[in-house]
């Protein structure tokens, strides 16, 4: 049966305000940016034309209005989004490091994102059933009202026969202990077929170093993860699919930024080759394809203030990757 809905996302969406310059006054000047994890894959998936739709909630207030009215700039489905009167929009500030990573500090106790309620979810559940792919972070999963509506959301996923895709996205700060953080994780490792986990996590999860054995214990413990994808950042990128491994170095861009957006770029451009080509055992070539692919993107983004409204098109991803083949 045809389903409505390439993708599904469940999770924050939020204002990142990061740092743009400096004002007359000599004040740091702070740019809103839309952001949140599970809506930056879904943009990226709209413009490899994809259909999507986003469940999450946000507040009754100019922040608010403003994330709604930048889904529907970039061709989300707003249709799964709650606005919460009572409960102000999660803010999120973004500070970038010499190194060109960031540090975050959330304005978020309680922020709308966690007010989600299963009953809510309940009212969605035509969004959820109705999708190929569901997808979902850990952000969503660390207060109990939001837990719950995230669990019941895979629950009606998993009973449609949508491929769950998981990101763990781990933010320690909002977590009130990292074991309840490694808990929650483990929980969506039992859901999920498509598992995307950056470097620093993978470690911390499993407390090996090696990423081979890191992902051979995680395969071991959960089967029913075909697919797992490893980011290291400027490092590249490892996808294992069964027995079969593929590394593929990045692209680095001179003009790179910052690294906002970059690991759900990458998790896009899996997703999107997992609905070209079904989720299967993968060989090593059609891994190797699907990385290259993903690396691209991730690398595009960098070059972009933001992520949500500048994600890059079909067309210059594929420009990016023939370079390297020429």
């Amino acid at each position: 049966m045809d389903k409505k809905y390439d993708v599904t996302a469940l999770g924050e969406l939020l204002i990142d305000f990061t740092e743009n310059g400096i004002s007359v006054q000599g004040n740091p000047v702070l740019e809103a940016n839309p952001g949140g994890a599970p809506c930056n894959v879904l943009a990226m998936l709209k413009k490899l034309s994809h259909t999507v739709t986003f469940v999450g909630k946000v507040g009754r207030d100019m922040f608010g209005d403003l994330l709604e009215q930048a889904l529907v700039e970039v061709g989300i489905d707003t249709s799964g989004l709650v606005r919460d009167s009572d409960v102000h929009t999660t803010l999120a500030f973004v500070q970038k490091k010499a190194d060109g990573d960031r540090d975050f500090s959330f304005y978020r106790n309680p922020g709308a994102d966690m007010m989600l309620k299963e009953e809510e979810v309940l009212e969605k559940k035509e969004l959820i059933e109705n999708c190929r792919i569901f997808h979902f972070g850990t952000l969503s999963m660390t207060h109990e009202n939001c837990r719950k509506a995230t669990k019941k959301a895979i629950e009606l996923a998993k009973a449609a026969g949508a491929v769950i895709s998981f990101d763990p996205n781990l933010r320690e700060p909002l977590w009130d202990s990292l074991d309840n953080a490694k808990e929650q994780v483990e929980y969506g490792l039992t859901k999920c077929n498509v598992l995307k986990i950056s470097d620093n996590e993978i470690k911390w999860l499993t407390g090996i170093d090696d990423y081979d054995e890191a992902v051979g214990s995680i395969q071991e413990k959960y089967p029913d993860i075909s697919l797992i994808l490893v980011s290291l950042g400027k490092e590249g990128s490892l996808a294992y699919s069964n027995r079969t491994k593929v590394f593929e170095k990045p692209f680095l861009l001179e003009n790179t930024i910052e690294t906002t957006g970059a690991g759900d770029t990458f998790c896009a451009g899996i997703l999107h080759y997992v609905l070209e080509h079904g989720l299967k055992n993968y060989s090593e070539e059609e891994l190797a394809e699907m990385l290259t692919f993903a690396n691209a993107g991730a690398s595009l983004i960098t070059t972009k203030k933001g992520a949500l409204r500048v994600m890059p098109d079909l067309a210059e991803v594929e420009n990016l990757v023939s370079k390297r083949h020429s």
